[in-house]
């Protein structure tokens, strides 16, 4: 004879239901550049088998933590990188103003260019403009008699 255990109402509503309460979003972790400093000291110092992992262990770090920390400690300093586009110098943001002037002109220099060889043939193509003589008497004529 074998026993049956249905589930009770309050384990059904469990399941069924989702839990309303919303997790608050994780922060970035921000560490001072004392602090990486110190712990890249003490990773250096770590001689023994384990030691490295131990230190990782106990500080809840990452070894990628630890591989970039020291390649910017090889670089010059541990300072605080700021992440995005870099700030560019004024020689460089005036020189890419330049560029873009440049080529805005030389653009509407070619078109200029063109509406003038546009021209040049248009007037070749129905011939010159022949003066056309005054129709008006002239004063000369008039002075004389």
């Amino acid at each position: 004879m074998t026993t049956e255990i249905l589930p009770t109402r309050s384990t059904l509503e469990a399941f069924a239901r989702p839990d309303p309460e919303v997790l608050a979003r994780p922060t970035r972790r921000r560490f001072t550049a004392e602090y990486r400093m110190s712990i890249v000291r003490e990773a250096d110092a770590c001689t023994r088998k384990g030691e490295l992992g131990a230190l990782l262990r106990r500080e809840g770090l990452y070894s990628s933590y630890l591989t970039q920390w020291r390649l910017q400690r090889n670089r010059g300093g541990l300072d605080v990188e700021k992440r995005g586009r870099k700030p560019t110098s004024q020689a460089e943001t005036e020189r890419v103003r330049l560029r873009k002037e440049n080529a805005k002109l030389t653009k509407e220099l070619a078109a200029t260019r063109m509406v003038v060889d546009v021209q040049k043939t248009s007037q070749h193509s129905w011939g010159s403009p022949s003066r056309v003589q005054s129709r008006r008497p002239r004063h000369d004529r008039c002075l004389r008699g």
